[in-house]
């Protein structure tokens, strides 16, 4: 990428996400409630007084409005401004990345789906089918065309359109094998079903050899940090569930970044020549 285009483009790039940010915590506000994610238009929901378009300018809004509702002062959430920025800084890092290409694009749908899943799970303990489905049929038409567009043959997206399929029902079955055996040992549910779903729309996004790499990752990620959680507590809530989306998107996005890297490493170091 020229050195004089790098700067502009990524603020805009960061706008963008920013502006995808502002969506994703009407996502994660009002999925899980029951309620439209299209209508009523941004409002607070205490006092229910719609928002003004420039209250309503990601990251900054909050700031100006010093947290609190420009009508009854009601606190806002400094998580709103965070995940706005949050997914700013995902879209900027997806276009270093991937640079000016239909990954970009496609990759951005992926993180913003990740990201509402993950914070949903921290907030209620579950992954909404809306979005792991939705994400699944996105991943499966994303692999369709990127076959397409880079052999321009149908045997090309048709090809694409059954390994993404084939990934998603390995992520399926490879999850859902997991939670049964985790039922067997601990006697009690051990993963639910939104992990299983979550873990097929990672597959056709990934592929499965980077779905293989992502969940491997959740899970290290999930017994250091649970485990980290636990030990303080001398075993009084060992039993406690906790949500596996947000490890399950962490090593997504990890293999989705640095999957080709950690691969390759891990054959040289297995397989030396």
């Amino acid at each position: 990428m020229d050195e004089w285009i790098f700067v502009p483009a990524s603020i805009i790039v960061f706008a963008l996400g920013a502006s995808i940010g502002s969506f994703v915590n009407v996502v994660v506000y009002r999925l899980p409630a029951g309620l439209s994610i299209l209508y009523p238009p941004s409002r607070c929901p205490h006092c229910l007084n719609r928002l003004k378009a420039y209250d309503n300018v990601p990251v900054f809004g909050w700031f100006w409005l010093r947290g609190r509702c420009r009508y009854c002062k009601s606190r806002i959430s400094p998580r709103y401004p965070i995940v706005e920025a949050a997914t700013g800084l995902l879209f900027v890092l997806v276009f270093l990345i991937f640079k000016f290409s239909l990954l970009t694009i496609g990759y951005w749908l992926f993180c913003s789906w990740l990201l509402a899943l993950s914070i949903i799970d921290l907030d209620t303990m579950t992954l909404p089918s809306q979005l792991t489905k939705s994400g699944l049929v996105l991943g499966i038409l994303f692999q369709m065309i990127l076959g397409f567009t880079t052999q321009s043959s149908l045997s090309a997206l048709v090809n694409q359109m059954m390994l993404a399929i084939a990934a998603a029902v390995f992520g399926l079955w490879m999850f859902d094998v997991i939670a049964r055996i985790g039922t067997i040992v601990f006697r009690k549910d051990a993963m639910g079903a939104g992990d299983a779903k979550l873990a097929a729309m990672m597959g056709a996004w990934l592929g499965w050899k980077y779905l293989l790499l992502a969940s491997f990752i959740a899970c290290t990620a999930g017994v250091i940090v649970e485990g980290c959680r636990i030990i303080p507590q001398k075993g009084l809530k060992q039993n406690q569930p906790f949500p596996f989306g947000p490890y399950l998107a962490l090593g997504s996005a990890i293999a989705l970044f640095c999957g080709e890297a950690i691969l390759s490493s891990y054959l040289r170091l297995v397989f030396p020549r």
